[in-house]
């Protein structure tokens, strides 16, 4: 059995890059009021990370139709980029991630989807916008799950990797009032200063962890604090398949706190 822990630096520079790849472009609608959600942990620089990242190859370009009128349309963004530089972690040979935004005053929303490459022509993908009606876009040829897309060397880091990329291409294209993991902080400790209400036992260690089970299965284990109203502690838990980047995911509440009068929380 395989056992790693992981400073909370790492899993924080390694999603702070993740954001910085999965940035709007700022030609589109509300790209300035998306980017006031980031988090604004910044690395000191990409090279600082070192071995933490790997090279890869650039991107494809499509083609959008940028509104705030509520209609989807593709963005310009190839989510795959954010994995060039990361760890044991790659998408499968013959397919691209593409997703469709919508945006309204109020916030926003993004759909990812995994195609086969010959599926992705800018044709096809706003064929499935006609399709759709008011409901999100689901293109043709699209895989049953996102994660079916990734591949990797099967170290404990890429599954480390994994997890944080799928929570962030889940938020990708979300803002305002549709935000909801930008909204979360990686925490290696309880936040002092806080009536935390439990809702399970107290852990006792909440550093972020990879373990390989016997049976071949890779469990990744992490913790967060929703640092919006209701402010919250998170236990985070991936239980990945023997030999496969496809997961069962767990986001529990763990510990909450009551509102506090003159608007103090817990801080950043």
């Amino acid at each position: 059995m395989s056992f790693q822990r992981y400073p909370l630096s790492t899993v924080q520079k390694v999603s702070q890059f993740i954001r910085e790849t999965l940035v709007l472009p700022a030609a589109e609608p509300s790209a300035l009021l998306a980017a006031t959600d980031s988090e604004g942990l910044q690395p000191e620089s990409l090279d600082a990370l070192g071995d933490l990242f790997r090279v890869g190859d650039p991107p494809e370009e499509s083609i959008p139709a940028p509104n705030l009128e509520g209609r989807w349309y593709i963005s310009t963004v190839d989510p795959a980029d954010a994995l060039f530089k990361l760890p044991g972690l790659w998408i499968r040979a013959g397919i691209r991630l593409v997703t469709y935004l919508q945006r309204q005053p109020d916030g926003g929303l993004g759909l990812t989807w995994a195609l086969p490459e010959l599926l992705s022509t800018t044709e096809h993908l706003e064929a499935a916008i006609a399709a759709s009606g008011t409901s999100p876009p689901h293109p043709v040829g699209a895989l049953p799950n996102v994660v079916e897309a990734l591949e990797g060397d099967g170290s404990l880091s890429s599954f480390l990797s994994a997890s944080i990329f799928l929570r962030e291409l889940r938020e990708f294209g979300r803002f305002g009032s549709h935000a909801r993991w930008s909204h979360h902080r990686f925490v290696d400790a309880v936040p002092p200063k806080a009536n935390w209400q439990w809702r399970t036992t107290p852990p006792q260690d909440l550093t972020p962890k990879v373990v390989t089970l016997p049976d071949g299965q890779v469990v990744v284990e992490f913790f967060s604090c929703r640092v919006v109203k209701p402010i919250a502690l998170f236990r985070h838990v991936d239980r990945y398949s023997p030999n496969s980047y496809q997961a069962q995911n767990a986001d529990q509440v763990i510990a909450v706190i009551a509102p506090v009068a003159g608007g103090a929380g817990v801080g950043r």
